[in-house]
């Protein structure tokens, strides 16, 4: 293993586990909001023992969430210490407004946890209001760091490297709008199909319990409005890929040859020898419809990149596959609920609906997951597109197999801690009457 892909394995990894705990931050305190206001209208009060458990939920998740994160934090500086040099003085202002953001979220929920009965209802729920927009705004200004990396701008190019800067430009970045936008619908669309399920599974123990039918509502509501919003933003970040970053689009769909009325691909495995995709499904001119709205355009493919510029084809193309298959099994599942709805009113949760939501409970993280994977993998070479390679980005610190090794270790302890502490949490406030 070579110190570069220690480097790698490390980031991906730390990125990997820290991204189920960021969205989280981002959707569950929508959610806590929503039973707590859904509460205070009805006077029901199994909305606010549901508020209260998803509050509960909410404060450990954040609170590994700032461990991984602050790994991260440290991560970009120790492995990727020429990247900080240049793209330092640029990603600064995106990373001090995140802090921020995240101190102000840490507040508030502060005050959500230990105000009941404590503040009036409505200064309480302005709490959770605060803690549901700290937490994305929280995101979205990590995504434009992200989004300078994919698109760069606000500088300029010097022999001895970056010169002048904006620190601005990153939230002017082309790529910005719609990586926040997909970002944020994949939180809300991921979270709200896993709280979905967890509640779908106990009501099939339980079905008559009050407290899971009024989660299972809440968490498809805010479903079936994200998964059709994601399909929309989804289609616009492939525009903006074709156009700005025709490499990472052309693996992604393995594409090795530029063609106009290029079909889109289904499945597949690429050989990259052979400059192949076999086994796979075309819809004719459909990928030039998706990236640039018109059935003959033409879509550059990976015989226009130099070759040492290649993005790793494999790894992209399944995690683009994987992403949408995900995204598309859910917006199948909210067009089940809502026709059940439909037909059957209140009583809409049938034991068929929750199988399919248990079943799908995973697939929103997921596609998050392989979402990532395809953005940064589908990068490479570059650290920052066009601008900076990642071999040139890399620590010259030797034996990064070691901090590899003990921070897999460390994140595998911090699951199983996260999964036990959720479990009892959620049988403690979940047992006693429907």
């Amino acid at each position: 293993m070579t110190d570069l892909f220690a480097a790698r394995s490390q980031m991906a990894m730390s990125l990997a586990f820290h991204i189920l705990f960021a969205v989280a931050g981002m959707a569950m305190p929508l959610l806590m909001v929503l039973a707590e206001w859904r509460g205070q209208r009805t006077g029901e009060p199994h909305y606010r023992r549901l508020a209260k458990l998803w509050a509960r939920g909410t404060a450990i998740l954040f609170a590994v969430g700032a461990v991984s994160g602050t790994v991260l934090s440290f991560e970009l500086g120790l492995l990727w210490p020429t990247f900080m040099e240049h793209a330092g003085p640029l990603i600064g202002m995106p990373f001090s407004l995140e802090g921020f953001a995240f101190f102000l979220e840490a507040i508030f929920l502060g005050i959500y946890l230990y105000g009941w009965d404590r503040v009036s209802p409505r200064l309480h729920l302005f709490a959770g209001v605060m803690v549901a927009l700290s937490g994305l705004a929280s995101g979205v200004f990590v995504v434009a760091v992200n989004s300078f990396m994919n698109a760069p701008v606000g500088f300029t190019l010097t022999e001895a490297g970056i010169g002048e800067i904006d620190p601005w430009a990153p939230f002017r970045s082309p790529a910005f709008p719609t990586q926040a936008a997909h970002m944020a619908l994949a939180a809300y669309c991921s979270v709200a199909a896993a709280v979905l399920g967890v509640h779908a599974w106990a009501l099939r123990r339980r079905p008559d319990h009050r407290l899971h039918r009024a989660a299972l509502g809440l968490a498809f509501g805010l479903l079936a409005v994200s998964a059709p919003l994601q399909v929309v933003t989804g289609d616009l970040s492939a525009k903006h890929v074709a156009e700005h970053q025709p490499a990472k689009l052309a693996a992604a769909e393995a594409l090795f040859e530029t063609q106009r009325g290029a079909a889109l691909a289904i499945g597949g495995w690429p050989d990259e020898e052979a400059g192949v995709l076999r086994y796979a499904i075309h819809v004719p001119k459909m990928l030039s419809v998706l990236a640039f709205a018109d059935p003959d355009a033409e879509v550059q493919g990976l015989d226009r990149v130099p070759r040492a510029d290649w993005p790793p084809v494999a790894v992209t193309h399944v995690s683009f596959q994987v992403m949408v298959g995900c995204g598309f099994a859910l917006l199948a599942l909210v067009g089940f609920g809502l026709w059940l709805r439909w037909r059957r009113g209140r009583d809409w949760p049938t034991p068929r609906f929750l199988q399919a939501a248990l079943l799908c409970a995973p697939l929103g993280l997921i596609a998050v997951e392989a979402g990532w994977f395809v953005t940064e993998v589908g990068r490479q070479p570059w650290i920052v597109h066009g601008v900076l390679r990642t071999a040139d980005a890399v620590t010259p610190m030797p034996n990064l197999g070691v901090p590899l090794a003990v921070f897999t270790a460390l994140y595998l302890l911090l699951g199983v801690v996260v999964v036990v502490l959720l479990r009892a949490q959620f049988r403690a406030s979940t047992e006693g009457d429907a």
